[in-house]
């Protein structure tokens, strides 16, 4: 424990790390040779664009220059190391991790809303296997940071200058990062949300009383049309998120000066807190669902309109945005005039 709070120290490891390669034969150099990945867990084209690839675009998000390491991320250069760490050219924000959770490699190369996978939407999940063979040859998916598979996530936020129930935060959301919210659990609380309980539904049996289930409805139905749902989704998921913490910054305060003469009461409004914030999130998002499927229903768009008088109904505005010129244009590329109708001007 003396070594992990020695800020001289920078990398701790066990005392025979190098003792133990050698006796299982797997290193036999100088021992300032010495190199835990290459020995421990060589790094191959996998390595690097299933793992490594994640490690990378965080750290170009708050690092400059990390794109010389392009080549190595994407699997085909690994005697281009990047770094084990880096310093960040800013601070961080807890927000600023919850994005970096969020990540399909986008403005990268490996951009996965860019290529044919991604289809007219430009849906950036690809469905498994992670790899695929086509005539004998094995071609791989991207394994970014957000995932559809994801079953939860968290983002850990320690305050050591608050009390330990206060100080410590674990943002916690469930279901795919890019689609999720994350929600505020104070480290001091006693109960859990019932949205989030263990128990309250299961990977084989439904409910809508489960935040995970209802956080999976939006994010499926919003992968069928991602380019115009996604963006509802981000402004929904940023809302609620600068939401919670302006409000946790009251709720510090308030806890970490009762926790000076009643700490029982203190924990009993941080479990408060916590717990109608995560079920409040779930009724939110079961009504944003709702929202989202009536207006795009069957691949159309319709906005409400005001009823005129005396009218029972009357119909909404409606937008039907089609699949795009670019993957029209595919289409002909590959069809030719299959789908031409007769008359047609050509070009």
């Amino acid at each position: 424990m003396d070594k992990i709070y020695n800020p001289e120290i920078e990398c701790i490891y066990a005392d025979d790390v190098i003792s133990f390669a050698r006796d299982n034969g797997w290193f036999d150099g100088k021992d300032e040779d010495f190199s835990f990945s290459d020995t421990y867990a060589p790094v191959d084209f996998g390595g690097a664009r299933f793992c490594e690839v994640r490690v990378w675009s965080f750290f170009r998000s708050v690092k400059s220059g990390m794109d010389k390491y392009t080549d190595y991320a994407s699997g085909h250069n690994l005697d281009n190391r990047m770094p084990l760490w880096i310093k960040p050219d800013r601070k961080i924000a807890v927000e600023d991790v919850m994005d970096y959770m969020r990540d399909h490699l986008e403005g990268t190369p490996l951009d996965m809303t860019k290529d044919v996978g991604a289809g007219p939407f430009e849906n950036p999940y690809r469905w498994r296997t992670l790899t695929w063979k086509v005539d004998g040859v094995t071609y791989c998916n991207e394994r970014a940071t957000a995932t559809q598979q994801t079953g939860f996530v968290f983002v850990a936020q320690s305050r050591s200058w608050l009390p330990d129930p206060v100080g410590a935060i674990l943002w916690f959301g469930v279901d795919d990062a890019a689609s999720n919210v994350f929600v505020p659990m104070y480290g001091g609380i006693t109960e859990i949300p019932k949205a989030f309980a263990r128990g309250n539904g299961s990977m084989m049996e439904f409910t809508f009383d489960a935040a995970f289930w209802v956080f999976n409805m939006v994010s499926n139905f919003a992968y069928t049309r991602y380019n115009i749902i996604h963006p509802e989704i981000r402004a929904k998921q940023t809302e609620l998120e600068w939401k919670y913490l302006t409000e946790i910054k009251n709720i510090d305060k308030k806890a970490s000066e009762l926790y000076k003469t009643d700490k029982e009461s203190a924990i009993t409004l941080l479990t408060g807190y916590s717990v109608k914030t995560g079920n409040d999130t779930h009724k939110e998002w079961l009504n944003f669902y709702i929202y989202l499927f009536t207006k795009y229903m069957d691949g159309n768009v319709k906005e409400a309109v005001e009823v005129p008088e005396g009218y029972i109904y009357h119909n909404p505005k409606l937008k039907q945005p089609g699949y795009g010129e670019e993957w029209y244009r595919k289409i002909v590329d590959e069809t030719g005039d299959h789908f031409k109708m007769p008359g047609a001007a050509g070009h």
